[in-house]
C-alpha cells in the first residue's frame, strides 16, 4: 500500500498509522481483530486518495499498534483517534468506521461533538444485546478455524500472542456494560452528519438497534443492507454501499 506510515505515543500504547492522498481529511477505523489493510477490500484507494487525505490507523493492540490488552475499550480508542488528529494537526475530518472503529466514533462524535464534520458508522451499535455477548463468549483461539489463523497472522506481526490477546479481549466485552451505553439522549448530542449502515440479518445486533440510532441522533441517514450480515458491506453490497458512503461524504 502506497503512502506513508508514522507511529503516534498515547499513553501505553505505540500507535501505527497509514497516510496517503491530499485535500479534505478522512479517517478510516477498522472493525474488531482487523487492520488498516481492510479497507483494500472495501475502496478503491488509489481513486479515494485523489479526493481525500486519508488517515488509516491500526487500532491499538491491533496490527503494528501496541497497547496493553487490560487497557483495551472502545472509549480508549476514542481518545487514540483524537490523538492522532492532533498529531496530525486536524482539527475536524469526516470519517467511516467498521463496527469497533464505529463504536469508536460514536465515543468521539458524543465526547468531541466538533471533531467530525460527517461519518459513516457500519455496524456499530449503540450497546452490546445479549445476542452479541453470547458471540463473544466463543472468541477463543480453540475455536478458530485454520483459515481464521492464517488471516489473523497477516494481519497482526507480532505474533501468536498479540493474536491470543485480541480474543481475549472480544471475551471481555460480553462482561462490560458502561464503555458501549449510549442512550438516545447520549446519541442526540452527535452534530455530525451521520450514515449509519447496517446488514438487515446481522447476527449480533438486530435492526431495532439502529432505528434507535436513526431516531436519536439529529441529522442521521439509516441505510439497511437487504440479506447483509455483520460484514455487509464487503458482499454483494459492496458497490451500493462505496457509492452510497461516498456520496453522502461529498
Amino acid at each position: 500500500m502506497n503512502g506513508q506510515q508514522t507511529q503516534v505515543e498515547v499513553g501505553d500504547a505505540t500507535l501505527s498509522v497509514h497516510t496517503r492522498g491530499e485535500g479534505p481529511p478522512l479517517l478510516l477505523l477498522h472493525g474488531f481483530t482487523g487492520s488498516h489493510g481492510d479497507w483494500v477490500h472495501l475502496f478503491d484507494l488509489d481513486a479515494l486518495a485523489r479526493d481525500y487525505r486519508l488517515i488509516m490507523p491500526d487500532a491499538r493492540a491491533h496490527g503494528d499498534s501496541t497497547g496493553a490488552p487490560e487497557t483495551f475499550s472502545h472509549r480508549r480508542c476514542a481518545e487514540d483517534a483524537r490523538a492522532i488528529l492532533d498529531a496530525l494537526s486536524i482539527d475536524q475530518c469526516r470519517a467511516i468506521g467498521m463496527s469497533l472503529g464505529g463504536n469508536t466514533l460514536l465515543h468521539v462524535a458524543t465526547r468531541a461533538p466538533d471533531r467530525i464534520s460527517s461519518m459513516v458508522t457500519i455496524a456499530a451499535p449503540s450497546y452490546f444485546p445479549e445476542s452479541a455477548r453470547a458471540i463473544m463468549r466463543g472468541f477463543t483461539e480453540d475455536t478458530r478455524s485454520d483459515q481464521e489463523w492464517e488471516l489473523m497472522r497477516a494481519r497482526h506481526p507480532r505474533g501468536d500472542d498479540q493474536i491470543r490477546a485480541l480474543w481475549a479481549i472480544g471475551r471481555s466485552f460480553a462482561e462490560h456494560h458502561d464503555d458501549m451505553a449510549f442512550t438516545p439522549p447520549l446519541l442526540s448530542t452527535i452534530q455530525a452528519r451521520t450514515l449509519i449502515v447496517t446488514g438487515d440479518r446481522d447476527p449480533l445486533y438486530p435492526v431495532e438497534i439502529f432505528v434507535e440510532q436513526y431516531r436519536a441522533i439529529p441529522d442521521a441517514t439509516l441505510c439497511v443492507l437487504p440479506s447483509g450480515g455483520h460484514e455487509a458491506v464487503f458482499g454483494p453490497a459492496r458497490d451500493y454501499f462505496v457509492k452510497t458512503a461516498l456520496d453522502f461524504l461529498g
